[in-house]
């Protein structure tokens, strides 16, 4: 039986029942980022190359000892299929595919996209494009209240390199400011036509590098992921269906 910290409850949400607190983890190839629902703040955990599945479940669990929670929901930088991560990370370390994070959690866990999470919690309606612009290149497109994760980022691009490869934190270091701006402009208006979307939204960290967003683009915020966490357990149920993890 799976251990809990301090201060959890005994109630057992299922995907189909609404918890009273969810625990929210973004996982990104610099900070791991969680969020309880009823908090106000957001707990930063270092990450990187040496970040395994392991490391950030013992790590999170001991940063939330003595603050209870029902559910968590895990965003997650890569391919997700079934509730479960398909590939390992790029950013990261080893260990995440066939990690079980309902067991190590000793709670219901949903595990999504990472850009899938934070699209959720930005989605107003219609047909949305989102992409989050932070250590690689995250995307998420939502059609209708339909969410479909892409994996856009490792397609070519120009000159033998890929989106991510331009967009990325590897592309802003090499391009410089000025020129990473201009090919994320770039990058909003090709995938936007491709796509036939009528909403963009630009989220991540490096988002807030863009001195102007280009026409018919919103910048989101990192509290979107929070509130797409959230979502996935209280206000779409079909969703939280689709993302649970199987046993």
């Amino acid at each position: 039986m799976a251990t809990r910290t301090r201060g959890e409850s005994d109630r057992e949400p299922s995907a189909e029942h609404e918890p009273r607190v969810v625990l929210v983890i973004d996982v990104g190839g610099t900070h791991v980022k969680a969020k309880r629902s009823n908090d106000s703040q957001v707990t930063k955990i270092d990450s990187g190359k040496d970040m395994t599945a392991a490391r950030m479940v013992e790590q999170v669990r001991a940063a939330f000892a003595g603050r209870g929670y029902d559910a968590v929901s895990i965003g997650y930088p890569g391919v997700v299929g079934g509730g479960k991560p398909l590939h390992e990370p790029f950013n990261l370390g080893p260990g995440w595919v066939g990690f079980h994070f309902e067991h190590a959690f000793g709670r219901p866990t949903l595990v999504i996209n990472d850009a899938a999470m934070q699209a959720w919690g930005a989605y107003r309606g219609g047909r949305m494009l989102f992409l989050g612009l932070g250590t690689g290149l995250g995307a998420a497109l939502i059609v209708d209240g339909a969410l479909e994760p892409m994996e856009l980022a490792h397609l070519p691009y120009k000159n033998g390199r890929t989106y991510e490869d331009y967009a990325g934190k590897a592309g802003l270091k090499r391009l410089g400011k000025k020129k990473w701006r201009e090919h994320v402009t770039k990058i909003v208006e090709r995938l936007r036509t491709a796509l036939e979307v009528d909403d963009v939204v630009l989220g991540g960290g490096n988002a807030k590098l863009l001195h102007e967003l280009p026409e018919g683009v919103r910048g989101g915020s990192n509290a979107d992921a929070f509130a797409g966490g959230v979502r996935l357990w209280r206000n779409r149920p079909a969703a939280a269906t689709a993302a649970r993890a199987a046993p």
